[in-house]
């Protein structure tokens, strides 16, 4: 979890190889409405969000029914996001919170090509993102490393959290 550019795309994928887990891309769940806004540069808001959550939700409790573990990347900016998604898995969820600075999550998403999030809306993002510090379930780490090392922090952290 964490804003645009953090690299939840691609520590989830690599994570979820390292674990012998399924991933789904959360980006790949959004309405094309959504989607539309902000390749328009328009900041999502709660009700917007709402059914994408509610879609993540589903999947991840239908993983965990059928006995499997899922890693799914998802923004889930705001505390009341991620207590969502934890009543979905009846409790039984980890994050993952990749944090960075601005400067570096700028420089990230400034690199990217063909991502519908348009650098604009970073800011935004920042200023919705509730700082999960001490929340149950949630390990931080830090993005100024390659993806390798931060997957290697983060299965790190969770060990130790477990």
């Amino acid at each position: 979890m964490g804003v645009s550019g953090c690299g939840k795309s691609s520590v989830g994928a690599l994570l979820a190889e390292r674990l012998g887990l399924a991933f789904i891309e959360g980006d790949s769940l959004h309405p094309a409405g959504n989607v539309a806004k902000m390749a328009q540069g328009i900041p999502l808001t709660d009700e917007d969000r709402w059914p994408w959550l509610e879609t993540i939700g589903t999947l991840m409790a239908e993983a965990r029914n059928s006995g499997k573990g899922i890693v799914v990347s998802c923004s889930a900016l705001k505390s009341i996001y991620r207590d969502r998604l934890r009543q979905a898995m009846s409790g039984r969820l980890s994050f993952v919170f990749l944090e960075g600075t601005p400067e570096l999550l700028l420089s990230r998403m400034g690199a990217r090509r063909g991502h519908f999030m348009p650098v604009s809306l970073l800011e935004s993002q920042l200023r919705t993102l509730e700082v999960p510090t001490g929340e149950p379930g949630v390990v931080t780490v830090s993005i100024d490393a390659s993806v390798d090392a931060i997957v290697d922090r983060a299965l790190e952290a969770l060990m130790a959290a477990d």
